[in-house]
């Protein structure tokens, strides 16, 4: 699993595991780089895990950094890895970190694109997907109702 260091959005708590029932990659705004790549790959191919999820969620601080443009140290780096989502995401009114519904928007497709780069940047786990190995999905949390929605 993929997602973000939120403690509010815990994976384990989310979806009612406990220790060493899940492999759980957590950087804010659960983008996809090499060393995460690696430790999907070492999730799948060493150990056996069936599944990738890529989980959002909902009023994501990392996201609202990416679309203000925040400027910090290696934080900056960091968030531009997320700001191909800002860009390409489409959205009619105020594109503002405090609009929530389009930081929303901006966090789903930050999913979106994460299991796109999987797919594109690992070979190990390209292949495993399309001999039916492995499957990658992609939901995203909300943190004021508790639900999880799938895609």
């Amino acid at each position: 699993m993929l997602s973000c260091i939120d403690s509010r959005v815990a994976p384990e708590l989310v979806f009612d595991q406990g220790i060493g029932d899940i492999f759980d990659v957590r950087i804010a705004g659960n983008f996809v780089n090499e060393d995460i790549l690696g430790s999907l790959e070492f999730a799948c191919k060493i150990t056996g895990a069936k599944l990738i999820l890529v989980m959002g969620h909902t009023n994501c601080g990392a996201i609202k950094g990416a679309i203000d443009n925040v400027q910090l140290g290696n934080l900056t780096e960091m968030l531009n890895k997320i700001k191909p989502a800002v860009e390409v995401t489409k959205y009619e009114g105020n594109k503002s970190s405090k609009n929530h519904a389009y930081v929303d928007l901006v966090s789903k497709e930050n999913v979106l694109r994460s299991i796109e780069l999987i797919k594109q940047n690992s070979n190990v786990l390209k292949e495993m997907l399309e001999k039916g190995e492995i499957s990658i999905a992609g939901c995203m949390y909300d943190l004021d109702t508790g639900t999880v929605e799938f895609y």
